[in-house]
């Protein structure tokens, strides 16, 4: 007998934590960049894991690598050589800049930036790090402590570091005050996605390089929700012709499968020696064949490129609507990584209106709809998107 929605709520909240305020929906399959809830109703998929499933669902790349990697090996310790990380590694190091070339694997961008913060530390061996206000990169401690957002931190205060000094996001004054030769490292997001798609200026992002060589800090560009075709470009940091010391990745690196990592120079990497940072999981054969499947699905797609072409021509959509109706105050972003910043509570009350008509939108810092929707969505849902949003300006 199959189980309700009902069914399913009952048994998490007898079960489960309640540390997530949940949408009145359970869904059962995917396909594209579609969902299928417990009655088999259709929904469109533009939050896509929050910019995880860049694939979609159901890619064959993805479930056939997952059904043969699994019949040949799921996990095998770190303490052996194991072929499918190197391989990974071999695929990361042909689509970053160099002197990026090497990868450490983990399980989530939180790690990633725990573990790349950590990796500064050691090499600088300098005691502060420099962190920008209204970022997002982790709940875990030391991610959390660079996470500039009070509402995150609330409770937990006691097991944070007070080692970060935060600065305004976009500030080139600020931030050649606030980095300085006691930094070990800044860590910065391209864009701000937690805080609402904010896009930094040119001026501010190759400062941000110029002042972390000038005074000696690492710079760590925190690639966990822009990294793999997102903004149009394989990484963020490309749209700013700058390159960081260290980057970390997550999310759409294993198309819906938990896998992160940081990639450094070569130079740089040589910090960590064995038994100075390390991890059960990050790294597993199944993992990193994911991963490698992602990535060779990407670059066969060319979806890199059509992240660039459909998010200029929707973000240009969405500015004439923007003009037509009022109620949205801006259109910013890059690829498909867009934000519509609306007047007071309205975002919140298009998520609703949306749910309603089974499109899956994310607010994002109160005001801004963020739109990270699978990298391979057709005109066909953009276009309905863009009808609702219509429909919803017009309403009384």
């Amino acid at each position: 007998m199959s189980q309700t929605l009902d069914d399913i709520k009952k048994l998490s909240a007898s079960y489960l934590f309640q540390n997530y305020g949940r949408e009145e929906v359970c869904f059962e399959r995917g396909e594209r960049e579609f969902l299928f809830d417990l009655n088999d109703q259709r929904y469109t998929d533009f939050v896509a894991g929050i910019a995880v499933n860049a694939l979609g669902h159901d890619h064959p790349a993805i479930v056939d690598t997952i059904s043969a990697q699994a019949k040949r090996l799921i996990h095998v310790s770190n303490l052996y050589y194991i072929k499918e990380q190197a391989e990974l590694g071999e695929a990361i190091a042909s689509i970053v800049p160099w002197p990026l070339a090497v990868s450490l694997f983990v399980n989530s961008g939180a790690e990633a930036n725990e573990a790349a913060l950590k990796l500064a530390s050691k090499r600088t061996g300098r005691p502060r790090f420099v962190a920008t206000r209204n970022s997002f990169h982790g709940r875990t401690s030391a991610s959390l402590s660079a996470t500039g957002q009070a509402k995150y931190q609330q409770g937990f205060e006691p097991l944070l570091s007070k080692a970060f000094d935060f600065m305004d996001y976009g500030s080139v004054e600020q931030l050649k005050s606030s980095v300085t030769r006691e930094t070990a490292a800044l860590l910065v997001e391209p864009i701000q996605g937690e805080g609402g798609v904010i896009v930094p200026s040119q001026e501010f992002m190759r400062a941000a390089r110029d002042v972390c060589t000038d005074v000696g800090a690492l710079l760590i560009i925190d690639e966990v929700q822009t990294g793999f075709g997102r903004t149009g470009k394989w990484f963020g940091f490309e749209h700013f012709g700058i390159v960081p010391d260290i980057m970390t990745v997550a999310k759409a690196l294993g198309g819906g499968f938990p896998i992160g990592a940081i990639v450094s120079s070569l130079e740089i990497s040589k910090t960590f020696t064995p038994g100075s940072h390390g991890t059960t999981f990050g790294g597993n054969p199944l993992g990193c064949a994911v991963a490698t499947a992602v990535i060779g699905a990407m670059k066969q797609e060319r979806l890199v490129e059509r992240s660039a072409k459909k998010g200029e021509e929707w973000m240009a959509v969405l500015r004439g609507i923007a003009l037509e109706h009022g109620k949205i105050r801006e259109i910013r972003g890059k690829g498909l990584m867009i934000g519509i910043v609306m007047e007071g509570e309205k975002a919140k009350e298009f998520q609703r209106y949306a749910f309603k008509r089974r499109l899956l939108v994310n607010v994002a810092a109160g005001k801004t709809i963020r739109l990270v929707p699978p990298l391979i969505i057709s005109d066909q849902s953009i276009g309905a998107f863009n009808e609702s949003l219509r429909s919803f300006l017009t309403a009384p």
